[in-house]
């Protein structure tokens, strides 16, 4: 890592606030781009629209697909505007190529019943985890935090008697979401009997941490993408089960029982209300399709 790629970095940590899993991505895209410029002998302030258009045509034959090109694309116009301000480069030749256009993809989500259906398979479970990953399927489905949000999660964080929680969000921005009643139950008994048998293995990791590893450690976040897989093979009940899948069903479902846009946004913790807006399309693909399964005249070719 050059000198200027670590000073960037460190300005998305420490005055933009970023998160390290952006930071980390724009690392990637910086790196990746300066591999390329090497490949080429070109220099960083040597670069114009040819070298763009190269360095993207290069990443199209290596199999990137549109969407991560638009990511890329985002991280290096960022880039080059830092070094631009710092006096590393003349102009920003970023500015000048537009993004490449992604077919849009509506979130999956789960039916209530598939949910109600998992959850309730794995409260039969007798294994010694069955309460912990009861407790994780509620907290993910019934408030649709972000899976970082979850792992991070704290004793402190989490008020039982109240039902609510204090969650560090994107940008490290705070906001309360409210617990269901099925989750506080699950993670008060999963509090009661199980994470204190947890802690004991492993307390000087383990501190405050909410939810704990079989072994006593904080969860990760591929820690509990491989629970969510474990969860199917011990219930025998696969869904595809996913964090932002179980976060896309929660949204969703809010939506088509009455809730506004605005209460979403504020509980899923969007910084615009146009990200939120993707579940108006989710629950009206939804609407379509039963109305021609139902109506007796939805389709023409129906007799």
């Amino acid at each position: 890592m050059n000198r200027t790629t670590a000073e960037f970095l460190e300005y998305l940590t420490h005055q933009r606030k970023f998160s390290p899993k952006t930071v980390q991505s724009y690392q990637l895209d910086v790196e990746r781009f300066y591999e390329y410029l090497h490949s080429v002998s070109k220099r960083d302030d040597h670069v114009d629209l040819a070298t763009i258009r190269d360095f993207l045509m290069s990443e199209r034959q290596h199999g990137v697909g549109k969407r991560s090109l638009k990511r890329r694309l985002s991280g290096l116009r960022h880039y080059y505007e830092y070094l631009r301000d710092h006096g590393h480069v003349k102009s920003n030749p970023f500015k000048l190529i537009s993004s490449p256009k992604a077919g849009s993809k509506l979130p999956q989500i789960l039916f209530i019943e598939q949910i109600e259906w998992i959850i309730k398979a794995c409260k039969e479970r007798t294994d010694e985890l069955a309460l912990r990953d009861t407790a994780l399927l509620e907290l993910l489905y019934t408030s649709g935090l972000r899976v970082s949000e979850v792992v991070s999660l704290t004793l402190q964080d989490v008020d039982l008697r109240g039902r609510m929680m204090r969650v560090l969000g994107k940008g490290n921005k705070q906001r309360l979401v409210p617990l269901s009643h099925s989750a506080q139950a699950s993670i008060g008994e999963y509090l009661l009997t199980l994470r204190p048998l947890l802690y004991e293995r492993n307390a000087e990791k383990a501190k405050s941490t909410l939810f704990l590893s079989q072994i006593g450690t904080p969860l990760t976040t591929r820690g509990l993408q491989y629970i969510l897989h474990s969860i199917e093979k011990k219930t025998h009940i696969y869904l595809n089960l996913h964090p932002h899948k179980l976060r896309h069903s929660f949204a969703t479902h809010l939506l088509e029982n009455g809730a506004d846009l605005r209460t979403i946004q504020e509980l899923l913790g969007h910084a615009s209300i146009a990200t939120t807006q993707v579940y108006t399309h989710v629950t009206s693909e939804a609407m379509q399709k039963a109305y021609q399964a139902a109506h007796p005249r939805a389709s023409k070719n129906k007799k």
